[in-house]
């Protein structure tokens, strides 16, 4: 029967590379092993900051308080001649375009837009307005239609406050008015 070498502990094996004992490979392996695990989590890390943490799609994000639109007349009114009349007589008024002011509130901003034809609302739109919250939604849904209703009735800022909306209803009588005064309403 043959005899098999003596064990020698790994610490002292020899491997092909001249003078390279077992703890230098293994300890080469983990130090390859930790530069790609450390690459891989710096890549990772890199990633992660490239991911958009908001949820505004926009780059240029629209500061509270800050304005939907400019106040002030957007579309001026222009008196068309009725088409094919040789006279150039004046068809019916044009329709004027307003903004109001954008009006803080504790919520929100709110601001108003009309469409004026002749000295009279035609519609009234709320361009602004809180939304920020469940809350802010549930009430406006019902609130923001029911000023919008009463402008048209009204003719005027002179409008209730809704129950339930008093912030609303007074930024939104506050943007109104200052749409009625850029437009030259009483």
């Amino acid at each position: 029967m043959t005899q098999m070498p003596a064990k020698r502990p790994a610490s002292q094996l020899t491997l092909p590379l001249a003078g390279t004992t077992a703890a230098h490979v293994a300890a080469r392996a983990l130090a390859r092993r930790n530069t790609k695990v450390f690459g891989a989590s710096a890549a990772a890390i890199g990633l992660l900051m490239l991911y958009p943490t908001s949820t505004n799609s926009s780059t240029n994000a629209r500061r509270p308080g800050q304005a939907v639109a400019v106040a002030g007349v957007v579309q001026p009114t222009t008196t068309p001649t009725a088409a094919g009349s040789s006279g150039g007589s004046p068809a019916a008024p044009a329709t004027t375009v307003v903004n109001g002011a954008s009006i803080g509130t504790a919520f929100g901003p709110v601001q108003v837009q009309l469409a004026i034809r002749g000295g009279h609302i035609m519609r009234a739109t709320a361009i602004d307005y809180p939304q920020g919250t469940g809350q802010d939604q549930e009430i406006n849904s019902y609130a923001i239609p029911q000023l919008q209703s009463e402008t048209l009735t009204a003719q005027s800022a002179r409008i209730d406050v809704v129950s339930g909306a008093t912030y609303t209803s007074e930024g939104y009588a506050q943007s109104l008015q200052s749409a009625l005064d850029a437009a030259h309403i009483k």
